[in-house]
């Protein structure tokens, strides 16, 4: 199932993603017979009610999309979508997560995962602008795979870990490293208002298959310039997601953002920064395809 959230008259609602179009979420579930109590309109709140059972669900929807005209949202070339998950509350970020990414960084290998965060304002959609080059002139490409929590995760054990999470997407996680370097601390090249775009769906690992065996690339204006695979990571997900739980209590909605690979813009020769009007693309196997362009600077 690919899950995404759209623009509606009424506000940010939760879809579903069936090859081109985009399906209501909660009235599909209303006509599966799946719906239980509560309200269902956003994508996280979703999760906290299915985040158990989202294979069941998603044979229930995709059986119903083509018979029920009052889900039939519209083409998705004609649909706004958002942030898959406008209101996490929490996104984290692992850091130096690929070998050659922290050879070319020339830092030591991390016995743990590096792990920093991000918030919601800083998180845009698949067809938004990314933002920043009105405070940066040093914005810089990170292709990643995201995470998203589907259900409770306190303290649980890496053999588990997976069946926590519900779903994965594309993240482009956009730094600005005049402000990344000007400390010792991260936050500030990595927090920018609308800098970090991710969707467009989140695809639930029934459709995806092994997450830590998927082919990355990221393209900047149709040139590749990143490639791995997240069999290559060093912290693998599972592990990820147990390292996290152990000291915080992850939430159904939760991002996670598993680290970049070799090739950043700040450790080329010359480095190559992102202008205005450059589009960058993060490409995932079996999860999709993130193209965004870099907005003017706004007064």
């Amino acid at each position: 199932m690919k899950i995404v959230s759209y623009e509606h008259e009424s506000g940010i609602r939760g879809g579903v993603l069936i090859e081109d179009t985009v399906y209501d979420l909660e009235l599909l579930l209303q006509g599966s017979g799946q719906a239980v109590h509560g309200a269902t309109t956003s994508v996280r709140e979703f999760l906290e009610l299915y985040g158990d059972r989202l294979e069941a669900v998603s044979a229930e929807v995709s059986a119903l999309a083509g018979h029920d005209p009052e889900a039939h949202v519209g083409a998705r070339a004609g649909v706004r979508l958002t942030t898959p998950v406008p209101d996490p509350s929490k996104v984290l970020c692992i850091g130096l997560n690929y070998k050659d990414h922290v050879a070319e960084t020339g830092r030591a290998f991390p016995e743990y995962p590096d792990v920093f965060a991000k918030f919601a304002s800083t998180m845009v959609g698949p067809d938004d602008d990314i933002g920043g080059a009105r405070v940066s002139e040093n914005l810089d490409f990170e292709g990643e795979l995201a995470v998203v929590i589907g259900r409770r995760a306190s303290e649980v054990s890496e053999e588990e870990a997976l069946g926590y999470v519900a779903a994965v997407a594309p993240l482009n996680d956009v730094t600005a490293r005049d402000l990344q370097y000007r400390g010792t601390q991260w936050l500030a090249g990595k927090a920018i208002d609308g800098s970090t775009p991710w969707g467009p769906a989140l695809v639930t690992l029934d459709e995806v298959g092994d997450p830590q065996n998927l082919e990355l690339a990221t393209r900047v204006n149709g040139i590749e310039v990143q490639r791995a695979n997240t069999s290559h990571q060093i912290f693998p997900i599972a592990r990820i997601v147990s390292y996290l739980s152990g000291f915080l209590t992850l939430e159904p909605g939760d991002v996670i953002a598993t680290g970049t690979p070799q090739g950043i813009g700040a450790k080329r020769n010359p480095p190559v920064w992102l202008e205005p009007g450059d589009t960058v693309e993060i490409d995932i196997e079996n999860v999709g395809l993130l193209r965004n362009t870099v907005g003017k600077p706004q007064p």
